[in-house]
């Protein structure tokens, strides 16, 4: 395991939408994205993880989006992927705790997104030239 220190994080994007009637029974579903940047000459890395938790049928109606970055500095040597995947399990209980937080803060109940267990995702590799 790549030890990972999260040295900063800013939300970039809080977009919500609740055009629902009070009562209204939904079915959540989510999208997200996680991609990491990493600095040249430099043990420095930027994560971004963008969510997205929507109404299945009526995603106009009911939504909240969020962009979240960090910054971590980790070991050199250390493999990209394994950089990845410690990185999103730094950031990701700060996503989960803010849409909780908005969500429950906006008179609803409370939205909490289930973990996600990247160990088990394929991770796609994309190093720009």
């Amino acid at each position: 395991m790549a030890k990972v220190n999260l040295q900063a994080y800013k939300v970039d994007k809080i977009d919500f939408v609740n055009e629902l009637e009070n009562g209204t029974k939904i079915a959540l579903g989510n999208k997200y994205s996680y991609q990491v940047q990493y600095a040249v000459d430099k043990n420095v890395a930027k994560g971004t993880f963008d969510i997205e938790v929507h109404d299945k049928e009526n995603p106009e109606h009911f939504k909240i989006h969020i962009a979240i970055a960090g910054i971590f500095s980790f070991e050199e040597g250390e493999k990209k992927e394994i950089l990845h995947a410690e990185t999103f399990k730094a950031l990701f209980p700060y996503a989960k705790a803010l849409i909780t937080t908005v969500t429950a803060n906006c008179g609803i109940q409370p939205v909490i997104i289930p973990n996600i267990d990247i160990d088990n995702q394929e991770i796609y590799r994309i190093d720009k030239q």
